[in-house]
């Protein structure tokens, strides 16, 4: 029986040095990705752009088209789809004419209406 309590002994006693070591160890762990975290944030160029599919409405401007964006939104009461439009005007070093369907990005203020980029012309007119 001796044998037997030394043998539980043992084991408790080993059970309460890793349980000790461990959540220091949990702790270490725990705190260096946080540090890491705070110390370092993201880079401003791995952040996703705001994107929009639009058709160009206007192209008399020198490098700048106005493009429209028609979304669908739900109507509060009346729980129908109601199209709406917005404008933007948005700086285009392609070449887009009126007619074609452009995708554009959010970028820094270049003016003081023009804060999109056209990226591509995804459709020409016809």
């Amino acid at each position: 029986m001796e044998e037997n309590n030394n043998i539980s002994g043992e084991a408790s006693g080993e059970e309460a040095q890793v349980s000790e070591a461990a959540p220091a160890d949990d702790l270490a762990q725990a705190a260096a990705p946080a540090e890491a975290q705070a110390a370092a944030p993201a880079p401003t160029h791995l952040r996703r752009r705001q994107e929009q599919v639009g058709l160009v409405t206007s192209d008399k401007m020198q490098k700048t088209v106005t493009v429209r964006v028609e979304r669908q939104v739900r109507h509060p009461k009346y729980r129908r789809y109601i199209r709406r439009r917005s404008k933007f005007l948005a700086h285009d070093e392609l070449g887009a004419h009126i007619g074609d369907i452009v995708r554009i990005v959010s970028t820094r203020p270049l003016s003081a209406r023009k804060r999109w980029r056209v990226v591509e012309i995804v459709q020409k007119a016809s």
